[in-house]
């Protein structure tokens, strides 16, 4: 595997090598500080070129950055999917060499940088000293926001309703409708929550990363033990209990949230919620009413 020097250096040498490039800049987790270092990390490299068109009309030249196992040029799927792309604006390759190593690679012409846009670039080389004077590359962007008092409410809301969806899923025996709700609808709300508490616990100057995939760092090992107990099942028996306990971390954890940062916690509709699911875990497969 190619180390993170020669990895570097292959970069830039291309650019130094090649008149059209004329800047290159990086950005993601490799600029990122807080960013745990790792083999996976990928190289999220951009080069500022006077037009894209050559550089994707004739793909050859990003042979030279070597063997790959496979590659996916997303702009060219989304064309052949009907939407709007400008491969004049920007132009992407996501390659996985065989060494292990993972390079996406944009173009974009020099007149439509977006670099000012994004707090995690780190200039490479500018050739021509065009790019603008940018401060150190910091993740602030995505540190954890204090909510509103409607985003709160909004939160704990869509938890304890969806869970309607949830329970009716489980009694017909539905997984993977009850998946995609807990997955995409219902466990998302409490990520909030937890992500709110990890805020205000560090004066929100934190990110926990996407997916919260950094959340650990700041919750405490049982409470972070017991999220992940909120996932999987392949039966519904299983399924019920994880949703038993994500119930459990939100009732626990949303009115600590919601006292530090000055908002009314509804109790009274996360016990109805409870009750509802606790009544349709009860009910035989065959039954004719809930109530």
């Amino acid at each position: 595997m190619r180390t993170e020097q020669e990895m570097y250096d292959l970069v830039l040498r291309t650019a130094q090598e090649d008149e059209r490039i004329r800047a290159v800049y990086m950005n993601g987790s490799r600029t990122n500080g807080n960013a745990p270092k790792d083999i996976f990390q990928d190289y999220d490299i951009v080069y500022a070129v006077t037009e894209t068109r050559p550089f994707y009309e004739d793909k050859s030249w990003i042979d030279r950055f070597g063997e790959r196992l496979y590659m996916q040029c997303p702009d060219e799927l989304d064309k052949a999917m009907g939407r709007e792309v400008d491969f004049e604006k920007c132009y992407g390759w996501l390659i996985q060499f065989a060494d292990g190593n993972r390079l996406d690679l944009h173009v974009e012409p020099l007149d439509r940088l977006d670099i000012l846009d994004d707090k995690l670039c780190r200039i490479l080389l500018d050739k021509d000293g065009i790019l603008p004077d940018i401060p150190e590359a910091t993740d602030v962007d995505f540190h954890v926001k204090r909510p509103s008092e409607a985003e709160y409410l909004a939160a704990c809301n869509e938890f304890w309703w969806c869970l309607n969806n949830v329970a009716k899923g489980l009694w017909r025996n539905e997984l993977p409708y009850v998946h995609d709700m807990l997955d995409g609808i219902v466990r998302p709300q409490l990520v909030k929550i937890l992500s709110w508490k990890i805020g205000y616990e560090t004066d929100f100057s934190v990110s926990v990363g996407k997916s919260a995939k950094y959340m650990h760092r700041w919750l405490e090992p049982a409470l972070w033990e017991r999220f992940l107990q909120t996932y999987g099942g392949t039966t519904a028996g299983q399924v019920w209990d994880s949703v038993m306990i994500l119930c459990g971390l939100m009732d626990e954890v949303a009115p600590e949230v919601g006292e530090k940062l000055g908002f009314q916690y509804d109790h009274t509709e996360a016990k109805n919620s409870r009750y509802y699911l606790e009544r349709v875990r009860d009910l035989p497969a065959d039954a004719a009413r809930i109530f």
